[in-house]
């Protein structure tokens, strides 16, 4: 796994992980706001654009960044945000190490697996679509159905283009069957999960069924925001979250 690192020469630790078919970029406004105070290392998952290794599972990838932590930042780091499929990534982190962190910032994740149907029709649909993705018409319609910010569409697309076809079958996939193991609930952390007031009914679910897992947790709904508006469109206030985590409840 290949790390974009900020603020390195600070002791204060953040790991920042980017949602499915992004990249680092997804936290790239973060870092660079807290990077005079914090040291921010933002992972590329497996399978994705930059990355050095093909997706294999959640599990995988949760485990190669907590033998990361313990060989590179003493074991344990002050904050672990995720969006998506990276916060479904931290939410196995914290089922696999309980005491990875002091806080985790859940945006965004769901833990409802979709039906059998469901899983069976990742296939044939990325089939479908792969070859569209490398025209721009096409990446600018995907794009505006995330809501995402314009700034980000030249390295939406540039990255998109980038992820190979089965990588990306096989992160859709993951993402639609994850469900963290009982070991969650003796995480040590104290996790806020956060969700936009226009997600779908899935993943407003899910936000719920996380706090209700999870003994130390809270849960807020963000007004007005759709999926991952959070980290992806309002940059300044999730760094200003990030310092404050500590008297958040």
């Amino acid at each position: 796994m290949k790390y974009k690192e900020y603020g390195k020469e600070n002791s204060k630790t953040v790991v920042l992980l980017h949602g499915g078919g992004l990249s680092w970029w997804n936290f790239r406004r973060e870092a660079e706001l807290l990077q005079g105070d914090h040291r921010v290392i933002l992972p590329v998952l497996d399978g994705h654009a930059g990355s050095d290794r093909h997706f294999s599972s959640i599990a995988d990838n949760a485990a190669e960044i907590i033998s990361f932590v313990n060989s590179n930042l003493g074991g344990r780091v002050y904050l672990i945000g995720g969006l998506s499929l990276g916060a479904q990534v931290l939410l196995e982190m914290l089922s696999q190490r309980g005491d990875i962190c002091e806080h985790a910032f859940v945006e965004s994740a769901s833990v409802i697996p979709s039906g059998g149907v469901a899983r069976a029709l990742v296939r044939p649909a990325v089939s479908c679509s792969y070859p569209l993705i490398g025209h721009k018409w096409f990446a600018r319609l995907q794009f505006g159905a995330l809501k995402m910010d314009g700034s980000f569409f030249e390295d939406y697309y540039r990255d998109t283009r980038a992820i190979a076809k089965e990588d990306m079958i096989s992160f859709l996939r993951a993402s639609t069957s994850y469900t963290p193991g009982k070991e969650i609930k003796n995480c040590m952390a104290r996790v806020h999960i956060f969700y936009g007031e226009k997600e779908t009914r899935g993943i407003i679910k899910s936000a719920r069924i996380i706090n209700d897992m999870i003994p130390h947790s809270s849960c807020r709904e963000l007004p007005g925001m759709y999926h991952g508006g959070f980290s992806l469109d309002r940059a300044e206030e999730y760094a200003d979250a990030v310092r404050l985590a500590g008297q958040m409840q």
